[in-house]
């Protein structure tokens, strides 16, 4: 997965102050920057992906994901707020301060999906990436970070 995050998927201090002011930033930037080609159904796909469950974690972070056909690639976006999300429901009852979103074509939801899903979790589990991640001002840094993380075994 080496240089599957790009700079250009890290958007700093973004203005959302609610969940679904955050997933439809997402889905308007998946289809921004190529990854998808319907951001109504991006938008959807994350929503009801939050109805199984919050994809709120702990210590403020968040992994939304959306799994559809209107996805064209896989692709990671990290998006850091610049106020608090109150409204995402976590694990910990934190505030979500920064989401680490994952977008899947249809076809690869048992596959790729999981693939990160599951490093993502574990990079979440890190005390370092956490910190690093929340202190960092730098896309490149950040993204440069979770390609590193990517290639770990």
């Amino acid at each position: 997965m080496s240089g599957f995050m790009q700079a250009s998927h890290v958007f700093l201090d973004n203005p959302a102050t609610t969940i679904e002011e955050a997933l439809a930033f997402l889905s308007g930037k998946a289809v921004e920057l190529g990854l998808a080609d319907d951001a109504a159904a991006v938008l959807d796909a994350y929503r009801k992906r939050e109805e199984e469950g919050s994809t709120g974690m702990v210590n403020g972070f968040a992994i939304p994901h959306a799994k559809d056909d209107a996805i064209k690639q896989a692709a990671v976006i990290v998006v850091k707020y610049a106020n608090e999300i109150a409204d995402w429901e976590t694990m910990d009852e934190d505030k979500i301060t920064c989401a680490i979103s994952l977008l899947v074509p249809g076809a690869e939801a048992g596959t790729t999906h999981l693939k990160l899903l599951s490093k993502v979790a574990v990079m979440l589990m890190q005390e370092d990436f956490r910190e690093t991640v929340r202190a960092s001002s730098d896309a490149e840094e950040i993204a440069d970070l979770i390609n590193t993380k990517l290639e770990e075994e």
